[in-house]
């Protein structure tokens, strides 16, 4: 016996093949691999990210994201950032903390000190700047730790051993970049990766 969908049914069914047909073709991929620093013992914390998208914009997100000051550190460590995110500053001890940094990828006009306080209370700023900020705290001198501002929202960090990954890239051909405390302050590097649906892998050697 056949069975004859009704008119309707025939319509709903093809907006649903055309939306998965649609899914499929947009479907994003990741860049996977491992960072080797030369000269380094490890390679954690090493920052890995997609460059300018030519043509392309991205809005900041809405949530803001949060580096504690715990233990006499900062943490995270190394936190990558999109480009007008707001960072949340924690005193999470029962200790007074400052918030500073000299300047953004050695732009002294771009240095702020945002104060000192006590346990709880926090600070905000949002960064509209790219580049590597140094966080320090001038109560402790031993303290420090890394903001690195990028323009899209594809970045890493790197694992204890090295190992990345940036999800939900879309397919298309990109400038990959890393930057790496134990190299230099200043020195991105940076290699061409082409991304398709799945996983693209790539090893990174900065020296």
């Amino acid at each position: 016996m056949m069975i004859k969908l009704s008119k309707p049914y025939t319509q709903t069914g093809a907006l649903i093949l055309l939306f998965h047909l649609g899914a499929i073709a947009s479907w994003a991929g990741a860049i996977k691999g491992t960072v080797s620093v030369a000269g380094a013992a490890s390679a954690k914390n090493v920052a890995v990210w997609i460059g300018a998208v030519p043509g392309k914009t991205f809005p900041p997100p809405a949530k803001p994201v949060i580096v504690d000051q715990k233990h006499l550190m900062f943490i995270p460590h190394v936190l990558v950032i999109q480009k007008g995110t707001t960072v949340v500053f924690l005193n999470s001890e029962p200790t007074l903390h400052n918030v500073y940094w000299p300047w953004i990828s050695g732009n002294k006009k771009l240095a702020r000190n945002l104060g000192t306080r006590p346990m709880g209370q926090k600070l905000l700023f949002t960064f509209n700047n790219l580049g590597i900020v140094p966080l320090l705290c001038n109560v402790h001198t031993e303290m420090s730790g890394y903001i690195v501002v990028v323009s899209t929202p594809y970045f890493a960090v790197s694992g204890p051993d090295g190992s990345f990954e940036v999800k939900d890239v879309p397919p298309g051909h990109y400038t990959l970049k890393a930057w790496s405390e134990e190299i230099s302050f200043r020195k991105i590097d940076s290699q061409p990766v082409d991304v398709s649906a799945g996983n693209t892998t790539v090893n990174l050697n900065l020296r």
